[in-house]
């Protein structure tokens, strides 16, 4: 398949990537266990190896329902248990009653003390704690340092991974016309503001397709492409179901049930 054809350019080293680990489990029978993917990176991943004989692929994130996932890629006769994924559960605590803490202020102490994003999964909050799945081989780092995030404390303890936070996310679909696939149009369409309140969310680095931030409003989104406008929430462009009678394509496109 020329894959030029079907994804963008910016996507083809992750698929060439792929296609390597394919490569090396059909010809080496060796088991390849991948950092976190976000959905994106979950779906082209299941494009290429596909239904295949003799690959096979499994993802993990550690929660039911989790966004961001591992994946295990394995010769057809090996046992995958959730064991293979080598993933450790976290609880970090603080003090609610003095102090409230939110999603980014967890994932900036992350960043912070270097731990790339790709070596850990979601971040779930609970009452006064948050759970965050990571990679094992980062476990013992994070335990030694993570001492506090923003201005409060906070405690660490490992926990058993039956007992992660669920990930609840559903998503409800929605039908529509746009004029155009352009990333602009698409945002003034999905977040219901005007086109030209769209530009600045653009401009300003609020908006990333595939967990990438773009600031060209003629960007072409298409379908399968994942759409995020910080603050506002996702939504993934799932079909164009062509043209209407007047020049306007019809789009489906799945959003958040909560947002």
């Amino acid at each position: 398949m020329d894959y030029s054809e079907h994804f963008r350019k910016e996507e083809h080293p992750f698929i060439e990537q792929v296609r390597d680990w394919k490569q090396a489990v059909e010809t080496y029978y060796e088991t390849k266990l991948t950092d976190f993917l976000d959905p994106r990176e979950q779906d082209l991943l299941a494009m290429i190896i596909g239904k295949d004989e003799t690959v096979r692929f499994q993802f993990h994130g550690g929660a039911n329902g989790a966004e961001r996932r591992r994946a295990c890629i394995y010769p057809f006769y090996e046992e995958i248990t959730e064991e293979s994924f080598h993933l450790a559960l976290y609880e970090l605590s603080y003090p609610a009653k003095f102090v409230t803490l939110r999603h980014p202020d967890i994932l900036g102490t992350l960043t912070g003390l270097g731990i790339k994003r790709e070596k850990y999964g979601d971040i779930i909050a609970g009452e006064g704690f948050f759970h965050c799945v990571v990679s094992e081989e980062v476990s013992l780092y994070l335990e030694m340092n993570l001492t506090k995030a923003g201005n409060a404390p906070v405690q660490v303890e490992r926990k058993p991974l039956q007992d992660a936070l669920e990930a609840e996310e559903s998503w409800e679909e929605v039908s529509s016309t746009i004029t155009s696939f352009r990333l602009d149009v698409l945002i003034a369409e999905m977040y219901g503001v005007s086109r030209s309140k769209a530009l600045p969310y653009i401009e300003k680095e609020k908006v990333k397709v595939n967990w990438k931030t773009i600031t060209q409003p003629a960007y072409q989104v298409a379908p399968g492409d994942y759409v995020s406008v910080r603050g506002m929430g996702r939504r993934k462009i799932l079909s164009n179901e062509g043209l209407t009678k007047k020049g306007r394509y019809r789009l489906q496109y799945g959003k958040k049930k909560d947002q």
